[in-house]
């Protein structure tokens, strides 16, 4: 799979290249263009946001305690360290595709205050998809559905009491008007692929770049 995304890389450059002169054109001519234009994704753009935030990067601002990129498309938070490991998988993937992420570490039951603040604000922050993983009784994904209207993916973590089915239960069994998307145990990979894919729905620059990533994913 890595050498099918290292092909695509350039088509996503040159994507993004044409998108920011568009811009840069439109910041010239301001009369010509009634809205502002967004700032761009960065090769490996991705933001850890376990750290209390400065004031030395003027795309960031302090949302739960944490410093949150403004540029961010695509949100991955965990319930804990331990998640981290697998989810790296998920982070790469998107910053492989140059999608700026960020990301945070809070527990739906030991941060509820943490992960309602940071959930409630993302739409308006500029986020689109949010990943969510967690483990064991894990409502992580379930209460970050119940603050936002954005569409959240979940990944169960695999446990070592029950292999992770805990988790995957406690995803997928959602109640009526609060649905989640629930990849597979441990499916950061996954996870990332179908952000992707929601992202290209939401007029990012990344639908031809899937379409040509499903016909080669066999390779």
């Amino acid at each position: 799979m890595k050498h099918i995304i290292n092909a695509l890389i350039p088509s996503v450059r040159k994507v993004f290249l044409l998108r920011e002169v568009s811009l840069m054109q439109q910041t010239n001519h301001p009369s010509t263009c009634g809205c502002e234009g967004t700032v761009l994704p960065t090769e490996g753009a991705a933001t850890a946001v376990s750290a209390p935030a400065s004031s030395s990067s003027p795309n960031a601002s302090s949302v739960a305690g944490v410093e949150c990129d403004k540029d961010a498309l695509v949100g991955v938070i965990m319930g804990s360290k331990s998640d981290l490991p697998c989810m790296q998988a998920c982070i790469d993937m998107l910053r492989s595709f140059e999608v700026p992420v960020e990301v945070i570490i809070a527990s739906a039951h030991r941060n509820p205050d943490k992960v309602h603040e940071w959930a409630g604000s993302a739409k308006q922050r500029g986020l689109k998809v949010i990943i969510a993983a967690a483990g064991k009784a894990a409502h992580l994904g379930g209460v970050v559905a119940a603050y936002t209207p954005l569409p959240v993916i979940t990944v169960p973590m695999k446990t070592s009491d029950l292999g992770g089915l805990d988790s995957l239960l406690s995803m997928v069994q959602m109640p009526t008007g609060v649905p989640v998307a629930c990849v597979a145990i441990n499916g950061a990979k996954n996870a990332a692929i179908l952000a992707l894919q929601m992202l290209a729905l939401c007029g990012q620059p990344y639908d031809h770049v899937m379409e040509e990533f499903k016909k080669h994913v066999g390779d």
